[in-house]
């Protein structure tokens, strides 16, 4: 025998009936193919277990995980049974309305949303199924928009293409919050066999103009002056956004749109990105090389399910994506310059505890309300009262941007790319540009300079036992500053924010995946007629350095 593990008669019994009771023929034989080999191969009966070990757990925003068979994977089974296990917690609730299905352009996505949609309608439901690949954000606005006892996705946003999902919105179009994600993983967990779940319920089709509705609203987010010509690059990284942002921008008065040929058509196996993820290292080469190319004034990025945005920007020195934390500050700063205070008398803004804190002083300056949450969209929309009343923007440090929370209860990156179209044609008409709105908002806030240190482990009690080294015994100081305030985050979540006079910290376990995370920022002064802003940003990008290697000092844990 080979590898580290071993098939018991436990594991071949807990196998047999999971295929036993499998409605997917290919999903059968996969696991039995590993099954038969799990006797000789210590690999394949280590992966076996694992597999077998639990089935994926049901969080606030669905179920995410690869695409394999067993009960720890995205299956057809998996999916049967949490499609049974919404329907069941919809109907405790007591809520039997419509329920919107969508799907992205994944593997498997268009069959697991037939399914889906299937058990829906067998149960009672009337179930709204998408006639073809939308962006996540779409079906968020069309559950809002139809009053929808829930909506669901299938789709695993900017993961790895051998990942699928189930995002699941409630009444409203907010992601769910506890105890309902509890309540549902019950539901799950007394569906029964996947095999004996009813899935011949005859959907219906989305209302014809609920793309064309969600086009207009998006687009209306946009002011840009009407003589204003923008030339945009932009790309959707192999998903399903392309389409649907060049005809919303051209609805806005944006019609020079140059899409990344190679990375244009939705494929589910993202051939030219390691990581489909504009936030990661070279997803946006060929965006920004195509941008130099044809003298954009803007570049754009979704990723594959569009619930995403980032912006590529032309400097002196070539092109480069601005961070989350930059993006976010510009255009909540956009927003509130141009919001009518009629509609909107007591406007609030808000983002994360690991974001950037220029947003509050940015909605200082323009007279809004601002709130921190905790990190997700599922707490941004909830700010404020918790019910987010009031609420007209907010964005998270990952490229998460909500510009039209009335609209999408949720991160947006089709409507965040036509307000950020918007802010650059602005800009231009000025005769100015997007480092000079940069430069502008330091002078009036301070420079505000954000980083991270991720730690990747194998060992999850590593990040427990960090967190607990922290937690006794905090550093004195960091980067040079004495260490202010050490702030614990318990019971709320598992975090700390520890401060110096001019630096903020925010260490968290990754919800996602096993890293320690730290979130990093230093504030500077700008000093009263200061003119080039470079020097000043050269020491700051040198002081986050420093206070990175303070950090991962002080956690005691290599970096990923």
């Amino acid at each position: 025998m080979t590898g580290s593990g071993a098939l018991t008669p436990d594991l071949r019994t807990a196998t047999l009936a999971w295929i036993a009771d499998d409605p997917h023929p290919g999903d059968r034989a996969e696991l039995q193919q590993l099954l038969d080999r799990a006797g000789d191969d210590g690999d394949a009966a280590a992966e076996l277990a694992d597999r077998m070990r639990a089935p994926l757990a049901f969080g606030t925003a669905g179920l995410r995980g690869a695409l394999r068979a067993g009960p720890g994977g995205m299956n057809l089974a998996t999916v049967r049974r949490a499609a049974a296990g919404v329907a069941r917690y919809l109907r405790e609730q007591g809520d039997v309305d419509r329920v919107v299905v969508g799907f992205d352009a994944r593997h498997r996505s268009s069959e697991f949303a037939r399914d889906v949609a299937g058990v829906l309608a067998a149960a009672g439901f009337p179930a709204l199924l998408a006639s073809g690949p939308v962006p996540t954000p779409v079906t968020a606005y069309a559950t809002r928009a139809l009053a929808a006892a829930a909506g669901i996705q299938v789709t695993a946003s900017h993961n790895p293409p051998q990942d699928n999902g189930l995002k699941v919105y409630l009444r409203g179009g907010t992601q769910l919050v506890g105890p309902a994600d509890g309540d549902i993983e019950n539901a799950i967990r007394s569906a029964g066999p996947a095999r004996d779940i009813d899935t011949g319920g005859e959907p219906q089709p989305w209302p014809p103009d609920l793309v064309e509705s969600y086009r207009r609203r998006a687009a209306a987010v946009a002011t840009v002056p009407a003589a204003t010509a923008l030339r945009v690059a932009a790309t959707a990284l192999h998903g399903v956004g392309a389409a649907l942002l060049v005809d919303t921008l051209a609805l806005a008065g944006i019609t020079d749109v140059h899409q990344v040929p190679e990375q244009e058509r939705p494929d589910p196996d993202f051939p030219t990105v390691v990581f489909p993820n504009p936030e990661e290292p070279g997803a946006c080469d060929l965006l920004l090389d195509l941008a130099a190319r044809i003298g954009a004034d803007v570049a754009v990025a979704n990723d594959p399910d569009a619930d995403r945005c980032s912006i590529g920007v032309p400097t002196g020195s070539g092109w480069r994506m601005l961070s989350g934390d930059e993006t976010g500050t510009l255009l909540g700063d956009h927003l509130l310059r141009r919001l009518d205070r009629t509609a909107h008398p007591d406007p609030l803004v808000a983002t994360t505890i690991v974001s950037s804190e220029q947003l509050r002083a940015v909605a200082g300056a323009h007279g809004a309300r601002h709130d921190e949450t905790l990190t997700g969209f599922k707490w941004i929309v909830r700010a404020g009262d918790g019910a987010g009343t009031g609420l007209v923007f907010g964005y998270e440090e990952a490229l998460g941007l909500a510009v039209d929370p009335d609209a999408v209860r949720d991160k947006d990156g089709i409507s965040a790319a036509v307000l950020a179209c918007d802010l650059v044609a602005t800009l231009k008409s000025e005769g100015r540009t997007v480092q000079d709105r940069l430069d502008e908002l330091a002078r009036r806030d301070g420079l505000y300079t954000t980083g991270a240190l991720s730690v990747r482990v194998t060992d999850l009690s590593l990040i427990g036992d960090a967190l607990r080294r922290l937690r006794a015994a905090p550093p004195d100081r960091l980067a040079g500053e004495r260490v202010e305030s050490v702030e614990d985050l318990l019971p709320r979540t598992d975090g700390l924010v520890l401060r110096t006079a001019t630096q903020r910290v925010v260490v968290r376990p990754s919800g996602t995946e096993p890293k320690l995370k730290c979130y990093l920022q230093v504030v500077d002064p700008v000093p009263p007629g200061t003119g080039d802003l470079a020097p000043l940003r050269a020491r700051a990008q040198a002081r986050l350095d420093d206070l990175r290697a303070a950090v991962e000092a002080a956690v005691g844990l290599a970096p990923a």
